[in-house]
Formats: structure tokens, sequence, C-alpha cells
């Protein structure tokens, strides 16, 4: 079985909060009550969020791009699909401060992997302190590359890569990057 999750570019966002008590998170997606937004992180996500997905939340709600970040109740389900799926081979595209990542490490078995490609590696090295802490980041084959050539390359070695289990595209070129996907 493999799913693949896209989340389109601006169509959910959140603005993270260091407060939970205060916070004012929303996505654009589908709720678009703000007060609804915040009682289901509040009863549903802030609860089952591990420290390390914490920490880094709060770390990456600083940064001057936080509205990058994955929408953490698509984080919650991709946590679910993960373990629904019995994950352990799992690609990631737009990997912002690692967020998704670190929640895909900690989810998958010991013997797990993620291939995480992302345009730029600065901000992941914003993230990648709190995957280190977690232990997590032997799980992670970080490629710093467009995604294209990193599919094409996954494409044309099938028999070396082999299939994943899993792909979620959180920021990249997803109308190019879909098709190739379906592919993988």
């Amino acid at each position: 079985m493999h799913v693949l999750v896209c989340v389109w570019e601006n169509e959910t966002a959140i603005t993270m909060a260091h407060d939970e008590a205060n916070a004012s998170d929303f996505s654009k997606g589908l709720l678009q009550s703000k007060e609804l937004y915040k009682y289901i992180l509040e009863t549903s996500v802030y609860p089952r969020e591990q420290d390390a997905l914490k920490e880094l939340r709060i770390l990456t709600h600083n940064h001057a791009l936080a509205i990058m970040a994955s929408a953490l109740d698509v984080c919650q389900l991709i946590d679910m699909l993960l373990k629904l799926v019995n994950a352990r081979k799992t690609i990631e595209l737009g990997i912002f401060t690692g967020y998704s990542l670190l929640l895909t490490g900690l989810t998958l078995p010991e013997d797990g992997k993620v291939i995480a490609i992302n345009v730029n590696r600065s901000s992941y090295e914003l993230g990648l302190p709190v995957i280190k802490k977690a232990g997590v980041e032997d799980k992670i084959d970080f490629r710093k590359s467009e995604p294209l050539p990193v599919l094409d390359e996954l494409l044309n070695h099938k028999e070396k890569e082999g299939g994943f289990d899993f792909a979620f595209v959180d920021d990249a070129d997803k109308g190019v990057t879909g098709a190739t996907m379906r592919g993988l």
C-alpha cells in the first residue's frame, strides 16, 4: 500500500504560538473558524505532540518564514497514516525546518528511512539540533536539490532504491512532482 499526501502551498498555513493557552493557530484549509481550529489544536493535536516536536514547533515559530511550516493537524494525520500502512521507507519533498520530517523519523521503526529533498539546507539546519537530540538523524537521507533531479534518479534506479510506503509533498513544485511521484 502506498500513500501520497500533498499540502498545496498557501492552502494550509499556521501561525505558531509559544503559549499554547493563548495560541492563535489557524488553518486556511478546510476549517474556516479560528475558534474551531484552536479547539482542535488544544484538545487533539497539542496533547499528542511529543516534546521534540513541540521544541521544533516553537523554534520554527521564530523563523521569518514560519508560515511555511507544516500544519500541525496535517502532521497528526501523517503520523496516523504512517502507522496505518506500517511505513518503513518514505520520501518527503519540502522540508523547511523539519517538523514533519522529525515526526516521520519518530514514527518510523528503528530500521525506517526517509529521503528528504529540499532546495536549500539552511532552514533544515535550524531544526537539525532538535532532530539529532531526538535520535532520528540516522533515519534521514537529506538531499539538497530541486525535487525533479532526485525523483528522476530514483525512477531510473528503482532496483537500487526500491519503492516507498509513503510520500509527503509539503513545499515543492507540486504540479511537476505530483505526476513524477505516481511513478515511484
